[in-house]
């Protein structure tokens, strides 16, 4: 059975000075072993698995916020999940709305039946994660995409 696993809750007091500029220092010379840059991902299922987890999480944001009733997330989220978002629903009232920003997928196995999601998102002038893992299942009209495992930081 999957849950909702809570973070600890620890936000340091938010600063209001204003940016520095941050100078980055590189290695002179070229002399330093560069590590290849990531491969995206870009086959069918996980665009697919992609273009899902961004409408779900998004989704599970707008209950969170009470913008969207908690029934909406029964077809999205496997059973139990949906139940776990309680305690989530409560303790944002009155926070401001919450938006999607970045979200990454990880292929898992290499069947494309199932990837791992990691995505930002902002409250207010904060910056959270949320992650979960998708996985094709069968039903009776078709295999369908199904968040089972949620992470809401």
């Amino acid at each position: 059975m999957s849950c909702v696993v809570p973070v600890v809750d620890y936000e340091p007091p938010m600063l209001r000075t204003p940016p520095q500029r941050v100078r980055l220092l590189r290695p002179r010379g070229g002399t330093a072993p560069r590590r290849p840059a990531p491969v995206p991902v870009e086959t069918a299922p996980m665009r697919a698995a992609a273009g899902f987890a961004d409408a779900a999480l998004r989704r599970v944001l707008e209950v969170i916020d009470r913008r969207r009733p908690l029934a909406q997330l029964r077809p999205l989220l496997a059973a139990g999940l949906v139940d776990s978002l309680l305690p989530a629903v409560a303790r944002q009232e009155g926070r401001g709305a919450a938006h999607l920003r970045r979200l990454r997928v990880q292929p898992v196995g290499t069947d494309g039946s199932a990837a791992e999601v990691a995505a930002t998102y902002s409250r207010n002038e904060r910056t959270h994660a949320i992650a979960c893992r998708v996985e094709q299942i069968q039903t009776p009209t078709g295999v369908r995409w199904q968040v089972v495992a949620l992470h809401i930081g």
